[in-house]
């Protein structure tokens, strides 16, 4: 086979590489070869099968793609693979019904509910957000996506507000109105089990990492109570989480057309247009930007992960052209990729601005039309350009209100507690009822399994210290989208010592597991030898009893998640239980109550 040596020195990105392309090179033509450290099998481990694809297979003469970078530039594809859609199926079927029993046996809106289901509701009636009371456009400080997805759910299945004298049946089907306020997040706290399953078995090639990955994800009591809660939250997380999986199919598509072109017969170190594959558009990156742009009508803090993923694209593609030979990869990305990424960032302001269709379309909301706001500098009447200006006179009053909000409230948090679940929010508290003891509690508290949440600070250790050691794009990518969507609470709290609680991790928790999740796959799978030991040998025995030890370390531990879980279930779902029970799982004492 012809094999060709990547112009320039390599760089650290592509270490594994070039070492096993040159141990490749010194091998005789009926050796195998090794596969990078990055290729794993289904059940964690290194692999060389062929359930992963970047173009034609080597043959003894044919593409000119080296079998080591084939192996480095390969994508699974398991979109056929029955048995993998078949333990997704079982893990969302699980996550589904923790999600579903009981949803509306908690009556009444609780929490900020009772903004947020009346927002949806006002959404489906009027188009823009309504004060009830007042019989006026009502003033928020959160964009409406999220309030419609709500609002979707009560036009579905009936609304009640015995306050405002509100009682509308359901255009599908009446149930309890809690159930139509609440079943919208639980569609959403579903639909992210499921990506994340997808997602993490893209990234480590296991489908057993990548059910854990959802398990855990749907065994988490923040998770779960966040899906049974009419918050804006849990879509902000879907969003975000369902860009990320987009970037990473992203990265896969784009490896496969690198693939095909030098197969072709591309020489990626010839000059210009010669150089680079056929031309294709990015259609996974654009869907990340307009996924993105819903997450951003969902809440703004989810422009904290635009830089981030933006540098991740530059990385990938970066380390892509590196690795089959481009002679300058950061000029050629950064040509190639910015226009792509611009148009990304263009079509996630248009999907943004689509959130705002209905007070777009309306006279009614809250300063649409600058005739009803005369005392209101900065609006204006003038056609189309007036209401772009009074959305933003309108997101600066918002604005104002978010970076001046200071005033106490009782389960307030620092990020800095956050992980070490500091003080989660009671979302219900009542002590009335008959559970057969002296005294009641049923509660509704906003906290992570506590095993799970205090495995997260460790596992971002080993995250980056695996990450560096094996220069994996998986644990970078980990790291990165974490510190989106923690590190600028810290300076928050640092800069300005706003109001803040613990359900502002939410777009980062898929994530947080993800590093969980990837510090198992080393455990079960550390990185060894990059060629299978011949069967039989002590090599072969000593690589199977540590997959096999591994594999029981990483079993006792979801497991113990599992238990931990059921555990503190009845105060993520409100149970009525005796109040020493409801005590016995106060573990923190006053931080938890």
């Amino acid at each position: 086979m012809e094999t060709r040596t990547p112009a320039g020195p390599p760089g650290a990105y592509d270490r594994d590489v070039t070492q096993a392309s040159t141990a490749a090179q010194s091998a005789s033509a009926g050796q195998p070869e090794s596969g990078p450290v990055e290729q794993t099998s289904d059940s964690g481990g290194p692999s060389s099968s062929g359930a992963s694809s970047a173009g034609p297979p080597a043959d003894g003469g044919g593409g000119r793609l080296p079998d080591v970078v084939r192996r480095r530039l390969a994508t699974i594809d398991g979109r056929l693979d029955g048995n993998s859609w078949l333990a997704t199926a079982v893990v969302v079927a699980i996550a589904a019904i923790l999600r579903l029993v009981g949803l509306s046996d908690i009556k009444g809106k609780i929490f900020d509910e009772v903004y947020y289901a009346r927002d949806g509701w006002a959404l489906v009636e009027h188009g823009v957000e309504w004060n009830f009371k007042d019989n006026a456009p009502s003033y928020v400080v959160h964009p409406p996506l999220g309030k419609w997805l709500i609002g979707l759910g009560e036009w579905a299945f009936g609304y009640q507000d015995a306050e405002h004298n509100i009682s509308v049946p359901g255009a599908l089907l009446t149930t309890a109105p809690e159930f139509g306020w609440r079943i919208s997040a639980v569609i959403a706290g579903t639909l992210s089990v499921l990506l994340l399953v997808r997602i993490a078995r893209r990234m480590f090639r296991s489908t057993v990492l990548g059910c854990a990955a959802g398990l855990l994800l749907a065994l988490d009591g923040f998770h779960l109570v966040l899906s049974r809660t009419a918050l804006l939250d849990i879509f902000l997380l879907l969003f975000v989480l369902a860009a990320f999986g987009a970037l990473v199919l992203d990265r896969d598509a784009r490896r496969r057309r690198w693939a095909r072109a030098v197969d072709a017969g591309l020489d990626p170190t010839a000059p210009g247009r010669a150089g680079r594959p056929p031309f294709a558009v990015p259609w996974w990156r654009l869907a990340a930007g307009l996924l993105l742009g819903l997450a951003f009508g969902v809440k703004w803090s989810a422009l904290y992960f635009v830089p981030v993923f933006a540098l991740m694209v530059i990385l990938w593609e970066v380390g892509l052209r590196r690795s089959v030979g481009v002679r300058r990869p950061w000029r050629d990305a950064l040509l190639d990729e910015l226009p792509w990424l611009v148009l990304a960032g263009v079509t996630m302001a248009l999907a943004y601005l689509a959130t705002w269709t209905g007070w777009f379309l309306s006279d009614d909301g809250y300063y649409r039309l600058a005739e009803r706001y005369p005392n209101t500098p900065g609006l204006s009447d003038t056609p189309v350009l007036g209401a772009l200006q009074n959305l933003y006179t309108y997101h600066r009053a918002a604005l104002d209100f978010h970076t001046t909000l200071s005033t106490p409230h009782k389960y307030q948090s620092w990020p800095w507690q956050w992980l070490l679940l500091g003080r989660p929010v009671a979302f219900h508290w009542s002590g009335e009822g008959n559970c057969g003891a002296p005294s009641c509690a049923s509660e509704i508290l906003l906290l992570g399994t506590p095993l799970l949440w205090w495995s997260f600070l460790p596992a971002l250790a080993a995250t980056a210290w695996l990450g560096i050691a094996r220069r994996d794009w998986r644990a970078g990518a980990i790291l990165l989208t974490v510190a989106a969507g923690l590190l600028p609470w810290f300076w928050f709290a640092i800069s300005d010592g706003r109001v803040m609680f613990s359900f502002y991790t939410a777009p980062a928790l898929p994530f947080l597991v993800l590093a969980v999740v990837y510090v198992l796959g080393a455990i079960i799978s550390p990185a060894g030898a990059r060629a299978p030991a011949p069967p039989g040998s002590a090599a072969a025995q000593e690589a199977y009893d540590r997959r096999l030890i591994g594999s029981v370390v990483a079993g006792v531990y979801v497991l113990l998640v599992a238990i931990c879980f059921a555990y503190f279930y009845p105060i993520f779902v409100g149970q009525l239980i005796p109040y020493a029970d409801w005590s016995a799982r106060m573990w923190l004492d006053g931080r938890w109550i």
